[in-house]
């Protein structure tokens, strides 16, 4: 279930997107929602413009402006482009819609053609009269909260992948006679942003292999390097932390960034953003290209300034964004140095999270008005954006994928602080001690906190197969705690855990009935010595013989169909439930039959499956009826699964 409303603005004009300057006279049609097409016309001329966008780079050929001026112009400017968007009915009626939807941010799309429109700073907008929030930043209000992004026309829709496991190129250059840009700053906010994802260790020097897996620091940048950087590694992020320069081409004066020279670090190469964007999307000899970035992050001032309309070619975003790089953010007008650590700091950590793009453009705005006073930074960020139509499914799968992946690394580090081993057993001495046992409730406290978000997400309501995951995730991460405490000797904690765990078990079920392996996993749970001692083990059958039988059935319906990984989960499924039946089948329980059809079983897993997953983790299971929940009844039958899929002939 989405929460962002998607709001539609087009504006398009005849001829060619160059070699047109802004005039009043000048008419734009403007398309909106379903409603017919408006003529409007923007209240510029071309030079005034530019002189007006010229009082906002705080200072012009050495003269300091004022902040009071900067900030008059910031406002009257932003009253004129309300009112300009005030010509468009369509707009306020769907804007209007959106105020309704409470909760729910406004995705606003402003799709240009012409290049003199990416002259034109629509993030300053006021709203006018009628229009949600009137006489405040149209892109700053709560009620609704709207997010702005713009995007180029295209014939064909730009591809955009984005559950990619995130790998991050930080590229940063200073060469001659420019000040030092804030690398250090920029590189605690990322490696901050994906400290939930580095494996925990005691010493630093530990976790550095994981940290250079995720992020690749590329210093004294230059054109080349960046390039030999893309061709070798499939990075989903790309972040490039330079001065922006103006440079002349045919004539015209536009702006690039300034990199280091590919023979000399001291000197400086002001690239242009078609050289940029050919190096992010670097080819071999053979014309192979890996993935290009899904977003590349500049922070670069006048990385969006347009700047010249006469000559094809827009501005270095406006270059990224027309090679087929989905997301570009950059800086339309000069920007602070501070803005851009804390720009840095508020992206990535959103965007690792898992966080929607859009919202994290919007969080973005709101923090550059707090925490940089003063300024317009929060105006001067500009996003080109590709939104197809699984957007919002894309999104959710990779937020889920990071949660997964962020417990994962919270699991691992309390395995060895227990002493467990990855397979599920217990052969390495766990840390005894009293810091021990403080870092592994801090850990505990910690997954479940992250659960307990991922569990209410609006995605988690979207069909109850997903909230049955959910729920049965936060399940069996119960139970992995509740092994972690029964190591250390802490029984109470134990069978909290265990509880906790038959609990989410049982909702699961009750959200998706016809789930096998959420009710077997339930009915193992069950039958713990923790949560049944021998004399209740026995009265277990007679409750929940029933389900058993039931959930045999539904899982072979389910395998008679079933290919790759879902069919390997159905034959483990079956091949726990046999074991299960010492507790379950009363007195018609065949031991013989049931060894059988659970070496058969697990032998069988190991030949559908095309990786090693489902064969490791079924393994993992039956060692823990082995090493944590010994019962006499059910020992050989553990071993005999576990035998099976360890064996390679």
């Amino acid at each position: 279930m989405s929460e962002i409303r998607s709001v539609q603005l087009e504006l398009l004009r005849h001829g060619p997107a160059h070699n047109q300057l802004l005039s009043p006279l000048t008419p734009y049609l403007a398309l909106c929602g379903g409603d017919g097409p408006v003529t409007i016309h923007m209240p510029f001329e071309q030079r005034q413009l530019l002189n007006r966008l010229e009082r906002l780079r705080y200072s012009t050929e050495g003269t300091e402006i004022s902040g009071g001026q900067r900030e008059g112009e910031v406002r009257e400017m932003g009253e004129v482009l309300g009112r300009v968007l005030g010509q468009v009915p369509a707009l306020l009626s769907e804007l209007g819609n959106a105020r309704a939807e409470r909760g729910k941010l406004v995705h606003f799309r402003l799709s240009l053609s012409a290049f003199e429109l990416g002259l034109v700073p629509f993030e300053v907008a006021i709203a006018p009269d009628g229009f949600p929030g009137s006489g405040s930043p149209l892109f700053l209000q709560s009620r609704p909260p709207i997010s702005l992004t713009r995007e180029i026309r295209r014939g064909q829709p730009l591809p955009v992948e984005w559950n990619r496991k995130p790998r991050i190129l930080f590229a940063f250059a200073t060469p001659a006679g420019f000040a030092p840009v804030p690398a250090q700053a920029h590189l605690l906010a990322l490696r901050r942003a994906i400290d939930p994802w580095v494996k925990l260790k005691d010493k630093p020097e530990d976790r550095l292999q994981d940290v250079k897996a995720i992020l690749t620091v590329l210093p004294d940048a230059s054109l080349e390097k960046i390039r030999q950087a893309c061709l070798t590694n499939e990075f989903t992020h790309v972040h490039i932390l330079a001065h922006g320069a103006p440079f002349d081409q045919a004539g015209d004066r536009r702006y690039g960034i300034a990199l280091c020279s590919d023979t000399d670090a001291t000197k400086g190469d002001v690239v242009d953003g078609e050289r940029l964007a050919i190096a992010l999307m670097a080819r071999d000899s053979t014309g192979a290209s890996r993935y290009g970035p899904t977003l590349v992050n500049l922070a670069t001032c006048d990385s969006a300034n347009v700047n010249s309309v006469l000559t094809p070619g827009g501005s270095i975003a406006h270059e990224l964004h027309a090679a087929g790089i989905p997301w570009v953010i950059a800086s339309q007008f000069p920007l602070w140095m501070r803005a851009s650590s804390i720009a840095a700091e508020v992206l990535f950590d959103g965007l690792l999270k898992g966080d929607d793009p859009r919202w994290v453009l919007y969080v973005l705005r709101q923090r550059l008005r707090t925490d940089s006073p003063g300024t317009h930074d929060w105006a001067s960020i500009v996003a080109y954006a590709t939104v197809p139509w699984d957007f919002d499914q894309q999104v959710d799968a990779f937020r889920d994928k990071q949660t997964r992946s962020k417990v994962d690394v919270k699991f691992a580090r309390i395995d060895e602080l227990v002493g467990a081993n990855e397979d599920g057993t217990a052969t390495r001495a766990s840390r005894d001690s009293v810091a021990t046992e403080t870092e592994l409730r801090t850990l505990c406290a910690s997954i479940r906190e992250d659960l307990t978000a991922w569990r209410a997400d609006p995605a988690a309501t979207a069909s109850a197969k997903e909230k049955a995951e959910r729920l049965g995730m936060s399940a069996a991460s119960e139970k992995r705690i509740a092994i972690a405490y029964s190591l250390l000797s802490r029984m109470e904690e134990s069978k909290v855990a265990y509880e906790k765990s038959r609990d989410f078990y049982r909702n699961a079920i009750a959200t998706e009935p016809y789930n096998h392996w959420v009710i077997t996993q339930y009915l193992s749970i069950l039958a713990t010595p923790v949560l049944a001692p021998e004399e209740q083990a026995k009265s277990l059958a007679k409750q929940y013989g029933p389900w058993w039988v039931a959930t045999r059935q539904i899982a072979e319906w389910q395998l008679r169909n079933a290919t790759g990984h879902d069919r390997a989960w159905a034959l483990a499924t079956l091949a726990e439930l046999s074991l299960l039946g010492v507790i379950y089948s009363e007195s018609s329980f065949d031991r013989d039959d049931a060894m059988n059809r659970i070496v058969g079983l697990c032998q069988s897993i190991r030949d559908v499956s095309e990786d090693r997953f489902p064969v490791l983790s079924t393994s993992r299971q039956f060692k823990r009826y082995l090493n944590f929940w010994c019962r006499k009844d059910w020992e050989d039958l553990a071993q005999a699964a576990v035998t099976a899929l360890a064996d390679r002939s």
